[in-house]
């Protein structure tokens, strides 16, 4: 306003609006900004809290690191310790390209497909051992076991009860040994961390069964020697229900193409029968 030309007058004006206008607009401006920014804010930390609980609860599962052996590879597997065998096998599969149909799992016995690993006691470090090949090499190797389980029942069909034939009366007529293993009739169990022991071979010598199931092998022991045989080359496992004693079972193993080659075991516990022929042979088997 001091000078004529106005110029005073419009310093003022501009220096004025800062003081009057200036706090609205930032204010406004600020509000404005902050309100577009909390907004991006809130959804990308939504978006990022998401994620986050996903992961940990994916996290709070327990986990179960495994060694998968087939084939003489080695694989390592981690998986969560509430997954079933059937899972198992899944995982398996992923790792070798065995089909589940396919595989043998062997864990203390044949793996039981409807149970969870923490219900079987697995634990960190646990070797699970594989068994398996392809559909055309199965195939191959069950072609003749099938003939030959067929040739044994048609003969069983001819004969009386093993248990009443002279070869084995000999060996049941010893009567039942005395540190024979407890049968429990009517019930299946898996197969024991122990060998099977005191039951009688054909000669009425003590034998037991250990079952070497990291070497896919049985073993054979008696007081003057153990025999080791590998699973695959067993062609077939016969047994029958000692009359008069129907919680034990005298048992057969087929080492041969006849049954000339079969290894009598006397006095087998009911409750192992089962668990003894599907570790023996496989589920696969067509029997």
């Amino acid at each position: 306003m001091a000078t004529q030309d106005g110029s005073g007058e419009v310093l003022m004006e501009t220096e004025a609006k800062p003081e009057g206008a200036e706090p609205l607009g930032e204010d406004a401006g600020g509000e404005d900004a902050g309100g577009e920014d909390a907004e991006v804010h809130t959804d990308a930390t939504t978006q990022d809290s998401s994620i986050s609980n996903g992961d940990d609860a994916d996290g709070q599962q327990e986990m179960v690191d495994l060694k998968i052996i087939w084939n003489k590879n080695k694989y390592d597997l981690k998986i969560p310790i509430d997954n079933t065998g059937a899972k198992l096998k899944e995982s398996i599969h992923s790792l070798t390209g065995l089909p589940p149909s396919m595989q043998k799992v062997m864990y203390k016995g044949l793996l039981p497909e409807d149970k969870t690993l923490r219900e079987i006691k697995v634990t960190n470090g646990a070797k699970i051992m594989v068994v398996g090949s392809t559909i055309n090499d199965v195939l191959a190797v069950n072609t003749p076991k099938e003939a030959i389980q067929q040739e044994v029942k048609a003969e069983e069909n001819k004969k009386e009860p093993l248990c009443r034939q002279k070869q084995h009366r000999k060996v049941l007529d010893k009567g039942k040994p005395d540190d024979i293993m407890a049968s429990i009739k009517g019930v299946k169990e898996r197969l024991p961390t122990v060998p099977l022991s005191g039951m009688f071979n054909k000669s009425g010598g003590k034998v037991r069964l250990t079952f070497k199931l990291e070497q896919d092998q049985l073993w054979l022991g008696t007081k003057e020697r153990t025999e080791k045989v590998p699973m695959g080359s067993i062609k077939n496992v016969v047994s029958e229900p000692i009359e008069g004693h129907e919680d034990y079972h005298m048992m057969a193993f087929q080492l041969g193409p006849t049954e000339a080659s079969q290894y009598w075991v006397y006095w087998v516990p009911s409750q192992f029968v089962d668990a003894i022929k599907d570790t023996v042979l496989g589920k696969w088997q067509y029997f």
